[in-house]
């Protein structure tokens, strides 16, 4: 008979990736706020009940952690886990920006904290591509989730008044998006990913989104339109192969979708307010489909999770 596991001693990090996510959803609503005058409760509900989920899945895997610190490292070593991880740290930062408007001494903790762990992650892996068989060095999109995911960041770091060090940040995840774009489409044309990982692809709308959102919080509103047409073409590719992305059916990897939908529903609503009746279109309709299909990804993500399927699939480590 296989031994029970005890609480959190299996948690996946692919738990993570869907709770992003819904975050970026959450933030999504908030921005709708402005521009179709909604209630504020409805952000703020699904902020609150997104926050207490993130912090059920911050104590499952700290707890995992406790039993075993190097669990970390091991989780590393499968897919899934690094683009968790990196979602994990990524979940703290945005928890930055949702804080924002309450606390901003609770916003910074949040924002120093997710920025240190991502920095840490970013080491770990790094030494672990240059060290590994070479094999393992191939780009893939999630390299954008462990090396790029800073780029949350200057959300909540330019209202706080890191100005510079946000400005900075800025240009460093620009370049190394344009390096993992320009490989990657390389490798896209070369030959076609496993069905499987081809979830991942949605991944590359991520930076796109998030680096037009900071360049308007910078006032760059030019650059913000730029980063919205190319993450337009983006998700333009995403939806007519449709069929080839999905190929092979519903599995947790499916969490790869839901951030990057929200990212972009979030930059699309937040060009909105003040550029005109298409981008006011635009964010209605993806505001629409993000609300409909990241709560439905997240449910079918932790339903794997509940039933201790989750860990299994997606080779999770054991503390």
């Amino acid at each position: 008979m296989a031994q029970k596991l005890k609480f959190g001693q299996r948690t996946p990090p692919a738990i993570f990736p869907p709770v992003l996510g819904l975050l970026g959803l959450g933030l999504a609503w908030r921005r709708a706020e402005a521009v179709f005058v909604i209630p504020p409760a409805i952000a703020d509900l699904l902020l609150g009940m997104v926050t207490l989920l993130l912090l059920w899945c911050l104590l499952a895997y700290g707890v995992k952690l406790t039993r075993r610190p190097g669990v970390f490292v091991e989780d590393l070593a499968a897919l899934p886990g690094r683009a968790g991880l990196a979602a994990m740290m990524m979940a703290v930062m945005l928890l930055a920006a949702a804080l924002l408007p309450h606390d901003t001494g609770l916003a910074g903790a949040a924002l120093l904290a997710g920025l240190a762990g991502h920095g840490l992650l970013a080491l770990i892996v790094a030494f672990r591509l240059l060290t590994g068989p070479a094999e393992q060095r191939q780009i893939t999109p999630v390299w954008h989730l462990s090396f790029v995911g800073p780029i949350l960041a200057p959300l909540s770091a330019v209202p706080l008044g890191y100005r510079a060090g946000s400005e900075a940040l800025f240009w460093a995840m620009l370049a190394l998006s344009a390096v993992i774009w320009a490989v990657s489409l390389g490798q896209l044309v070369r030959r076609d990913p496993p069905a499987p990982l081809r979830p991942l692809l949605a991944i590359h709308l991520s930076p796109a989104s998030v680096l037009g959102l900071v360049a308007l919080q910078l006032g760059w509103t030019g650059a913000a339109m730029g980063f919205a047409a190319f993450g337009g073409l983006i998700l333009a590719a995403l939806l007519l192969r449709a069929r080839y992305v999905a190929a092979a059916g519903f599995s947790p990897l499916w969490g790869a979708f839901t951030f990057p939908l929200a990212a972009f529903a979030n930059l699309t609503l937040a060009l909105a307010d003040g550029q005109g009746d298409l981008f006011r279109l635009a964010g209605a309709a993806l505001l629409v489909a993000a609300t409909g299909a990241i709560p439905a990804i997240a449910f079918k993500v932790m339903q794997g999770w509940a039933k201790g399927q989750l860990a299994a699939k997606t080779n999770a480590a054991t503390a």
